[in-house]
């Protein structure tokens, strides 16, 4: 079919497989950080998102957030059930199959929901969860993907700000959502007073292991060109440096270097560096992942002294790292990587605040409406005694470890 590359389809369908195992990956990452009674309620958090969300999103969030623009603000409902997304080309990727795109897109729409579990783990009804997910996906994450992706008002048609692969659209986006949620839902029974380790470290570092892995920015290049090798070699650069950038802290800091730290680092560099990745030179990317390392470092610090139980440290990995990288982005930009990006100006760090303020503000608010209707429908907290006997018992049934 004329307009299509064999070669950039193969490409995105690949990158597309990459992405859907990060949010295995995650369910990992996530399982290994709670006590082992929650262990299986967490996993199937990630699990459950990977139907529930492909199901909605060929439904209406496609459409919603990449169908025809409507005031700057949200997709027409064109592609409504992938009416009208078929084998050939879309505007978005002109040279692979609108089906390929529309996968490909899938993905992060996927594992952006997933990323809000882990602030309120070990606490919330199953059923809760999923109505949760289901109505932030078509009422926050389409639209904010619609804004910077699908000819919005944020993105290349409007502001002109920057989002390679979602450093806005997906982590800030999650980032935010998990605050409301971690401030809305409450803490732990015995957050603070109880000794609650992470139960399977193993299984942490497998998870960051795989998202590192699938963590394929590269593939927002949507072709296998210059863009996706910077983009690669960038991502790669970022979550080493914030590796090294945030055991070299705790060591200072605590005389020991974690293994949990080190996975943490590796989330937080890739998180930051995900809307820069094809857009800046590799002594930017590891500028950024340095940054990422020390700061989010930081930011998770703070959690106690702020006063709410974010229990996986979604917000201070995802949100405060994907908002550095936004930031950032405007920081380091360069034409001489990308000839559809932009310039580091102070102009376009003004845009890439823009973005993230937008962004910000829209998403913890949007869930905090999402939190009270969930609430007051079908309960949002388990109760003290479910809890107390775990996700795993209580909502599922099962345990995951027998004597």
């Amino acid at each position: 079919m004329p307009g299509i590359d064999t070669g950039d389809t193969a490409w995105v369908l690949i990158c597309a497989a990459l992405v859907m195992f990060m949010t295995p990956g995650l369910a990992f990452f996530y399982g290994g950080l709670v006590r082992a009674k929650h262990v299986l309620g967490t996993i199937m958090q990630s699990f459950i998102a990977l139907a529930v969300v492909t199901v909605l999103w060929v439904l209406v969030g496609y459409s919603l957030a990449f169908g025809p623009d409507k005031a700057g603000l949200i997709g027409g409902l064109d592609f409504v059930g992938l009416h009208n997304v078929g084998a050939a080309p879309s505007a978005y990727a002109p040279t692979i199959p609108a089906t390929a795109w529309m996968v490909f897109q899938m993905m992060f729409a996927i594992i952006t929901p997933a990323l809000i579990a882990g602030a309120f783990a070990e606490r919330m009804k199953f059923s809760s969860y999923l109505m949760l997910i289901a109505l932030w996906s078509i009422f926050v994450y389409a639209p904010v993907a619609h804004w910077e992706w699908g000819g919005g008002f944020l993105g290349a048609n409007g502001l002109g700000a920057l989002d390679f692969a979602g450093g806005a659209v997906v982590h800030a986006n999650a980032g935010a959502a998990a605050l409301a949620t971690a401030i809305y839902i409450g803490k732990r029974r015995g957050y603070g007073s109880e000794h609650m380790p992470p139960h399977n470290v193993p299984f942490v570092v497998l998870g960051a292991g795989i998202l590192w892995f699938g963590w394929f920015n590269a593939g927002s290049a949507l072709s296998a060109n210059a863009v996706a090798s910077s983009a690669f070699v960038n991502t790669q650069l970022g979550a080493a440096a914030a590796v090294l950038a945030w055991i070299t802290l705790e060591r200072l800091l605590t005389g020991k270097v974690t293994t949990i730290g080190a996975a943490t680092g590796a989330v937080a560099g890739l998180a930051t560096i995900t809307p820069a990745a094809g857009y800046v030179e590799p002594l930017a990317a590891l500028a950024i992942g340095l940054a990422a390392g020390l700061v989010c470092f930081w930011a998770v610090s703070l959690k106690g002294r702020l006063g709410f139980d974010d229990s996986l440290d979604v917000v201070g990995v995802h949100m405060v790292g994907g908002v550095i990288g936004v930031l950032l982005t405007g920081a380091f930009a360069s034409l001489a990587i990308n000839a559809a990006g932009a310039s580091a100006s102070l102009t376009q760090v003004g845009r890439q605040a823009v973005l993230a303020g937008v962004t910000l503000a829209y998403s913890f608010l949007a869930t905090l409406a999402i939190l009270k209707i969930t609430d007051v429908t079908v309960g949002l907290r388990v109760t003290e005694e479910h809890e107390e006997a775990g996700l795993d018992a209580s909502q599922h049934g099962e345990v995951a470890y027998r004597t």
